[in-house]
């Protein structure tokens, strides 16, 4: 196990009516900026909950945020920060909604030339803004670590940022919420949870058996659930293991002492940004691909994820680990979620060469856990997943 420092400030308010309980986390006196995405909270009684809870606050609303949190919008809510002078940031929603709020936290208080160069400079972030979250939709992890993901529609880019002053405050988890959510979504969160997972998961073996243990764990108990979940949103009992499940497979828990990968994330950004394809589902597009194309270098992981995670206990090294890839992929597809990037546009020819073309020229080289992957080997990748 390698070395690790691990802290997690985020306080957690888990199960129901755990909403009532935010005005206890907020200071008082403290003016407020509630922001969310679409207006479904408007829809599925989340937003008069959050309403009432604040009672006594001053609360200003900024909506819009949309499902990749777009800079020009952001850069909307953070003209009303200054104006109205807001002492605490709320995000009710997603991971998006959050993402954008963790944006704005530190953009707020950037004194750079523009917030942009936060993401192009790769600036950490070490003190923000105050926010909490009241979470909407289970998938990101993101109510609970100190990352965000942003999107530029202007240049086509999505890029991350973090820094140990994004975490949140507090985060409510109140599982009745996925009652209302469309089965896609329910999905897509289901297949970024579990590929957040294998980023920090499918790498190498480094005898951090705990580490390994607990994601194992996590796929399971999302394999489990899944079609509970999908079947029936309001079964609490899955409900609350699914929310938990994508909370803890992204709260930096898993990753300590061990490689990570992170190159399926990257690649997958692009495809979001370049065609608007769900975040998740660029995600069930490239794993496969990337784990068939560096398979000498996962095959060890994968054989164990074989055995453990699918009961797999049959063959050769070799041929779990490929057995192991199958599965994954069928995974995705009992969700309904394809996973070829000719399912989602047809105009994927030249995709490849764009996405090895602005990893050349943002200097991303040595990729993935071993560090020696180009985007040479990220073009093959992509075109793989044709």
């Amino acid at each position: 196990m390698n070395n690790f420092e691990y802290q997690n400030p985020t306080k957690i308010l888990f199960g129901k009516n755990q909403i009532e309980n935010l005005s206890k986390e907020i200071p008082s006196n403290t003016k407020v900026l509630m922001l969310y995405g679409g207006g479904s909270i408007k829809k599925n009684g989340i937003y008069e909950q959050v309403l009432n809870a604040l009672e006594g606050f001053e609360v200003v609303e900024f909506g819009g945020i949309p499902a990749n949190p777009e800079y020009a919008v952001l850069m909307e809510a953070l003209e009303l920060i200054k104006k109205e002078n807001i002492g605490f940031l709320l995000a009710v929603g997603g991971g998006s909604v959050i993402d954008g709020t963790k944006f704005l936290a530190s953009a707020a208080l950037f004194k750079g030339e523009t917030p942009w160069d936060i993401l192009t400079q790769n600036i950490r972030t070490t003190k923000g803004m105050p926010f909490g979250t009241v979470l909407t939709l289970p998938a990101t992890g993101s109510e609970m670590n100190s990352g965000a993901v942003i999107t530029r529609q202007e240049t086509k880019e999505k890029l991350a940022m973090g820094g140990p002053g994004l975490f949140p405050q507090f985060s409510v988890l109140d599982p009745t919420v996925i009652q209302s959510i469309p089965e896609r979504q329910l999905a897509n969160g289901i297949t970024d949870a579990f590929t957040h997972v294998l980023e920090q998961y499918m790498t190498y073996p480094i005898d951090a058996l705990l580490q390994d243990r607990i994601s194992e764990s996590i796929l399971q108990t999302l394999i489990e659930i899944a079609p509970k979940i999908i079947k029936d949103p309001s079964n609490y009992k899955a409900a609350s293991d699914f929310m938990w499940s994508c909370t803890m497979a992204l709260n930096g828990l898993i990753q300590k002492g061990v490689p990570t990968d992170w190159l399926v994330h990257a690649i997958g950004h692009e495809l979001t940004a370049l065609y608007g394809i769900d975040h998740a589902r660029t995600l069930a597009v490239i794993a496969p691909s990337h784990y068939k194309y560096n398979f000498e270098a996962k095959k060890e992981k994968l054989a164990q994820y074989a055995a453990r995670v699918w009961n797999i206990t049959e063959g050769s090294v070799e041929e779990k680990a490929q057995e192991a890839i199958v599965k994954t992929e069928l995974f995705f597809n009992s969700l309904g979620i394809n996973t070829k990037l000719s399912d989602y546009t047809k105009d994927y020819q030249g995709t490849a060469e764009e996405i090895a073309k602005r990893f050349t020229a943002r200097g991303w080289n040595g990729l993935g856990e071993h560090k020696n992957l180009t985007p040479t080997d990220v073009e093959k990748i992509v075109k793989m997943s044709y």
